[in-house]
């Protein structure tokens, strides 16, 4: 479903402050596929969802979606395939209006916009169903605004807006701060979304998915699935990244934090 192929980016080019950020990055994410991503501040992990979500053009490579090559496509092309849930919970909705609203929008995300009402009657028992589905109580406060909700709920609602239309790729940006991760994964799970989803919590890393890999310094240094992901533990991990750098970490918040 998602191929990197030598996929490289760096900041500041031709200054002082010049950085590599990936550094020829190989990824191949086969469709259903929900892939967990750790490592330290700056490995890379987040560049590497804006790269593939198009925030940013890369400075070489070949960044392929359900066979397609988006490398040279820009972000609004590429968000008629790819949803995102940001870190930050204030971002992914409008604050000023309705869930319902901020549903619908979401919902014609890609569409042609005609002189028709914003929200049928089928929708908003669409969106009923759905928001009930979370669990928060929120489908009896559709008409509220979205700006008087708490982090963990309009996190909550921005994940169900970037899943409404099944995209053919999910990429979560370190989303769980404000959002409890059953959450994430009974959505994934039950729509078997292909998904990254960077996370600096390396318990939900090996529990939540059936893959893993570690970045380090704009590299992927460990990958793995199966058996041998779900074997994991902790101290695995923190293993694995002082073997890669050679130095010791006592626990995942000097790796993380």
């Amino acid at each position: 479903m998602l191929k990197l192929e030598k996929v490289t980016k760096s900041f500041n080019v031709g200054t002082p402050n010049e950085k590599c950020v990936l550094k020829k990055i190989d990824l191949i994410l086969e469709e259903g596929d929900f892939v967990t991503v750790i490592g330290g501040n700056g490995a890379g992990k987040s560049t590497m969802l804006n790269m593939i979500a198009g925030v940013y053009p890369i400075d070489c490579g070949i960044i392929t979606l359900d066979g397609k090559d988006i490398s040279l496509d820009a972000e609004f092309e590429r968000a008629k395939s790819i949803g995102r849930v940001f870190q930050d919970p204030m971002m992914g909705t409008a604050a000023d209006m309705q869930i319902i609203e901020n549903l619908a929008m979401a919902a014609r995300q890609g569409q042609r916009r005609t002189l028709r009402w914003g929200v049928t009657k089928s929708e908003k028992e669409k969106y009923f169903e759905a928001v009930k589905s979370l669990g928060l109580g929120l489908e009896e406060r559709l008409t509220s605004k979205v700006g008087l909700l708490s982090g963990g709920q309009r996190q909550a609602l921005t994940l169900l807006m970037a899943t409404l239309n099944q995209p053919k790729l999910l990429l979560l940006d370190e989303h769980a701060a404000a959002l409890d991760p059953a959450i994430t994964n009974k959505i994934v799970t039950e729509q078997n979304l292909t998904t990254l989803m960077v996370t600096h919590n390396m318990k939900d890393a090996i529990d939540i998915g059936n893959r893993l890999i570690m970045m380090y310094d704009g590299h992927i240094i460990y990958d793995v699935k199966g058996e041998e992901k779900k074997n994991l533990e902790v101290a695995d991990l923190l293993k694995k990244f002082e073997e890669a750098i050679g130095e010791e970490f006592v626990n995942d918040r000097m790796l993380l934090g």
